[in-house]
């Protein structure tokens, strides 16, 4: 049976339209997994989630958020088919729970995707100044090299979109070999624990702190979820992003799963914290793994991969972000000017252009006063995204569920409409709250600034719900068309 999009309302103007029928399952999958930045996690995330988390256990922690992930997917790719809108969350929420609700969803998605690409500046310009310094004896502080990253990627993202995707696809496929390289030496590597499955066992998941590490797994993966932003672009909508959707989280876990687990082999279980902690900073633990099992040259390249896994990140994010931009400003939430594509490029360049304005205010903001970049521009930005993205799961799991059962007659079945998204809404719910009450493990900053910082989110959200009440009184009939499939 063919899926049809249902409650079609007209296109807009034909100068604002995106550039569509260009982005086919590849490309979509690479901005995709280039979002979730697997050698940042890898090399970043992953060690700080095993010596804080549940140590050996967190391969099986990764493996149980990409269960939770796949039953989200289920209900999340099968509304794609009815709603191709390049809003995403937003709107799927609005479809699903409102106008109102749509609204606080936009707002909450624009503010947590700008806070994830400006944040992630911090940690280009950390890893781009040191690496430098050490191999040309340069000696620039981290924002230069931010704005030269900044210049490069609001090129970019002004441009056509399937500029930005021969570039992602290139950068992603040298990650994932990098890493895959060193997986490889290290199962051929001589160890006295061999190799065993003792990661993957019960007693080593509720080792330690389960929760935390669970925690640091779903903040590996904010990214995996950008695949609706794309709909409008991409080739034959209704199949194209189910699929990318599905590629991106197997491909993104395994990864994952399987990196750490030769990260825990390489250091052995039974050592692999007291390793950990034995490092003043456990994101060299990786490095530190390949000098040891293929030498430094592998090393060298790997730190290389790491300053461009975190360009492509930026990328991906800068492309999402001015998609949110457009669509808010095409819907009314925002200014018109911002609902405008170029006439050339049909790219959501004016979204664009705010985007790189707004990095580049911030980035100065936290230089002039002399911030850590990695410490506190992109562990509090970052961190607040990770928030911000799993309320929205939340709302879209019950948007899944309140759109099907209104409408009845798209006979989509219970398990991908009910079961599957009340699972996971309920399980990535826990996270939420887990996040928010251990937001200063996530950061290290104080009690206080954390109170500040996750108040963002439902600020975000408070303003985005007046403001489409706003257009409810004064527009009813844009607020009525709020998430509308657009093709």
């Amino acid at each position: 049976m063919e899926h049809q999009s249902y409650y079609l309302k007209p296109k807009p103007p034909e100068e604002n339209l995106l550039q569509s029928g260009v982005l086919g399952v590849g490309a979509i999958t690479f901005f995709v997994i280039s979002a979730a930045g697997p050698l940042v996690a890898i090399a970043g995330g992953i060690p700080v989630a095993m010596l804080l988390g549940n140590g050996p256990g967190t391969p099986a922690a990764l493996c149980l958020v990409v269960a939770v992930l796949l039953a989200f997917a289920a209900g999340y790719t099968t509304m794609a088919r009815h709603v191709t809108n390049t809003g995403g969350f937003y709107a799927f929420a609005a479809q699903g729970l409102g106008g109102v609700v749509g609204g606080a969803a936009s707002m909450v998605a624009l503010v947590c995707y700008n806070c994830m690409q400006i944040g992630i500046y911090g940690m280009l310009g950390a890893a781009a100044s040191g690496l430098c310094k050490e191999c040309f004896g340069w000696d620039l502080s981290w924002w230069a090299y931010a704005y030269v990253a900044m210049a490069l990627i609001g090129y970019m993202g002004y441009r056509k979109v399937d500029l930005s995707m021969k570039v992602l696809s290139w950068l992603v496929v040298a990650e994932y070999l990098g890493i895959l390289i060193l997986d490889i030496v290290i199962l051929h590597a001589k160890r006295d624990n061999g190799i065993n499955l003792t990661s993957f066992t019960p007693s080593a998941f509720l080792g330690g702190s389960a929760p935390i590490a669970l925690l640091f797994a779903f903040t590996a993966f904010i990214g995996f979820e950008a695949t609706t932003i794309y709909s409008e672009e991409a080739k034959d909508p209704e199949k194209t992003i189910p699929k990318a959707t599905y590629i991106s989280v197997i491909l993104i876990g395994a990864f994952y799963a399987f990196s750490t687990w030769c990260m825990v082999l390489a250091a052995g279980s039974d050592k692999l914290v007291d390793t950990l902690k034995g490092l003043q900073d456990p994101t060299t633990f990786l490095f530190s793994l390949s000098d040891q099992f293929a030498g430094s040259g592998l090393t060298l390249v790997l730190r290389i991969l790491f300053v461009t896994s975190v360009f492509a990140g930026l990328l991906a994010f800068h492309n999402a972000t001015a998609r949110y931009f457009y669509a808010m400003g095409r819907d009314g939430i925002l200014h018109a000017k911002l609902g405008t594509t170029h006439t050339q490029y049909q790219s959501p360049h004016t979204g664009s252009l705010l985007q790189s304005a707004l990095a580049v205010i911030i980035v100065a903001i936290f230089a002039a006063i002399g911030c850590d970049p990695v410490m506190t521009l992109f562990s509090w930005l970052t961190n607040v995204c990770t928030l911000g993205v799993l309320l929205l799961m939340v709302l879209t799991s019950l948007a899944v569920i309140a759109f099907f059962h209104n409408r009845p007659e798209l006979n989509e079945g219970p398990w991908h409409t009910k079961i599957l998204p009340v699972i996971s809404g309920i399980a990535i719910a826990a996270v939420f709250v887990l996040a928010v009450v251990n937001f200063d493990v996530l950061t290290g900053a104080s009690r206080h600034l954390s109170i500040g910082l996750t108040s963002i989110v439902p600020i975000a959200a408070i303003i985005g719900a007046l403001r489409a009440s706003l257009l409810r009184r004064s527009e009813p009939e844009k607020f009525a068309e709020l998430g509308f499939s657009k093709l």
